[in-house]
C-alpha cells in the first residue's frame, strides 16, 4: 500500500510517500501564497500519477480531496514519536503558529498549547527580522557564529521590526542583532512550554527552525532540557504523522 502524507503550511508544503510501511520518498516545495497548487504539485511530485491513499494535515489540509484530513496536532505527535521512539513533549515552531504537545509514550496527545494569534514565536519572526538585517534565514547559523546577543525588548513583529531597525541606526552589530532575535523566540517558545509540563522529559524539535542548530541549542537552554531533532526529517514530522495514521487507518 502506497499512502502520501501532506502538511500543507502557510510557508511551506510538505509530503512524504510510505510504501509497505517504508518511508520511501519525500518533497517540499514554498507555499507562496497559492496553497492548493503547492498541495497538488507534492502529490504529483510524490504518487506520479500512481494511485495512493491520502491524509492531509495544516492549515490547507481540506483544499484537495483526500482519503481523511487530520489536525496538525495529531499528526506532528504522530511524526515526532516516530523519529523520536518514546518522546513525550514536541515543539513545532512553523511558518505562521507555534505548538507545543504533550503526550504519551505511543504518540497520544495528552495536551497543547498553540499560538496562532501573533507572529512572535514563529518562523515569520525570525524571517522578517533577518530580511530587515539583510541576510538570509537560511544561512543563520554561520552568520550568529561569533556574535554577542543583544536584547530584543518588543514583543510584536512590527515593533521589533523597528527596534531592529533602531540598533542598525545605532551602529550594533547585525550579527549580534540576529543572535538576540534568535534568544527572542527561544525565550518565548520555552514560556508556551512551561505551560504545558516543564518537567516531563526531553523534547523533539520540529518546524522550519529545527534546520538551525543555533536555535535547537537555545531551546536546549532556555527550557532546560535535552533536544532531540532529525536534521533531515524534523520539518516533515506533520506529513510523517499524516501518513502513520494513512497506514493505520482501516
Amino acid at each position: 500500500m502506497k499512502v502520501i502524507g501532506l502538511d500543507s503550511g502557510s510557508t511551506t508544503t510538505k509530503g512524504v510517500l510510505f510504501e509497505q510501511n517504508n518511508l520511501v520518498k519525500k518533497y517540499l516545495v514554498l507555499t507562496s501564497g497559492d496553497p492548493k497548487r503547492a498541495a497538488a504539485e507534492v502529490v504529483t511530485k510524490l504518487s506520479g500519477n500512481e494511485p495512493c491513499k491520502l491524509i492531509t494535515t495544516g492549515y490547507g489540509r481540506k483544499l484537495l480531496k483526500a482519503d481523511k484530513a487530520v489536525t496538525e496536532i495529531t499528526c506532528h505527535a504522530k511524526g515526532a514519536s516516530y523519529l523520536s521512539p518514546g518522546i513525550q513533549n514536541v515543539i513545532d515552531i512553523g511558518g505562521q503558529d507555534s505548538k507545543v504537545i504533550r503526550m504519551n509514550t505511543d504518540g497520544h496527545v495528552l495536551d497543547f498549547n498553540m499560538n496562532d494569534k501573533c507572529a512572535a514565536g514563529t518562523g515569520r519572526f525570525v524571517e522578517v527580522l533577518m530580511r530587515t538585517l539583510g541576510e538570509s534565514i537560511d544561512l543563520i547559523d554561520p552568520f550568529v557564529a561569533l556574535a554577542e546577543p543583544v536584547k530584543i525588548n518588543s514583543m510584536c513583529t512590527v515593533f521589533a521590526e523597528s527596534e531592529v531597525i533602531s540598533l542598525i541606526g545605532k551602529g550594533e552589530k547585525r550579527e549580534n542583532i540576529a543572535l538576540g532575535v534568535l534568544h527572542s523566540i527561544a525565550a518565548r517558545i520555552s514560556n508556551q512550554h512551561r505551560q504545558i509540563n516543564p518537567d516531563q522529559g526531553p523534547i523533539f524539535f520540529s518546524g522550519g527552525l529545527s534546520h538551525s542548530k543555533k536555535v535547537v541549542d537555545l531551546v536546549a537552554e532556555y527550557t532546560q532540557k535535552e533536544v532531540y531533532y532529525d536534521q533531515e526529517l524534523s520539518q516533515y514530522a506533520g506529513s510523517i504523522g499524516a501518513a502513520l495514521i494513512g497506514i493505520q487507518q482501516k
